[in-house]
């Protein structure tokens, strides 16, 4: 009888391990990534009228974390300082309309692209008919934001003048009120301003077609392999499952 009872109870307490083993993870033991963003960038990253990060980026953020099951935490953070706190080790990442260039890739990783955005030429609707390049504006103010490729085409091309902005709402309002001849940007968030902005679609214009090919990517610190490795699994997922199509119709169309 005793030896039975001694059965019994070995088959309760491996029963038991059994049940721990199978309990929900700890949400204290589920990797959370802090990730900046400089939301000020629509349809990419910005603020609602209820002061929450939203957008393109962060839907896909969240998404590639929820594919990859990690946590996200944003950080709202001004571009001109963004990449440095990056190096810092301030966040994790960055997911911010961040172009992968050769240049960046020397001091920071990036993450498998996720969508093309090339940059395009914004003018007003009343400006002369034959602006349909960079070229073209030759004599001429265009303006771009601070640090980014739009602010590298336009400093590359003779003879036009570069404007540069912290923000690139203070070029387009520029432009909208004829203090610059043209602002150069991202297609999407160039498409946010021209095609979805009530204050500026009866007065703004895209011309010509995108003359750049240029790939977002989310950028982690330079030998981070642990991150990379995180985002890219959650990245490969939301690919390939429609997803990243989804946030497009959302967003940019």
């Amino acid at each position: 009888m005793k030896r039975m009872s001694l059965g019994l109870l070995a088959i309760a307490l491996v029963a038991m391990v059994g049940l721990v083993s199978c309990q929900p993870e700890d949400e204290s033991d589920v990797a959370t990534l802090t990730v900046a963003t400089d939301a000020t960038w629509p349809p990419m990253e910005f603020l609602n009228t209820d002061q929450e990060i939203v957008g393109f980026d962060i839907d896909l953020m969240n998404a590639i974390a929820e594919a990859e099951g990690f946590n996200v935490e944003f950080q709202n953070t001004a571009w001109d300082g963004i990449f440095a706190g990056l190096a810092n080790g301030d966040y994790d990442a960055v997911i911010s309309s961040v172009t992968i260039t050769d240049e960046r890739k020397r001091t920071m990783d990036f993450s498998t692209p996720y969508i093309n955005a090339g940059q395009v030429l914004i003018v007003r609707q009343d400006a002369p008919s034959d602006w349909e390049s960079l070229e073209d504006l030759a004599g001429e103010s265009v303006g771009a934001q601070i640090g980014t490729t739009g602010a590298i085409e336009v400093g590359n091309t003779d003879g036009v003048e570069l404007r540069t902005y912290d923000e690139l709402g203070l070029a387009i309002e520029d432009l909208s009120q004829g203090r610059i001849a043209g602002v150069v940007a991202d297609t999407p968030i160039a498409a946010d301003y021209v095609l979805q902005n009530d204050n500026y679609n009866d007065v703004l214009q895209i011309v010509g077609d995108a003359f750049t090919e240029e790939f977002y990517g989310v950028a982690v610190k330079k030998g981070n392999d642990e991150v990379l490795e995180m985002v890219n699994a959650g990245l490969e997922v939301v690919l390939n499952d429609g997803t990243v199509e989804e946030l497009k119709d959302t967003w940019l169309r």
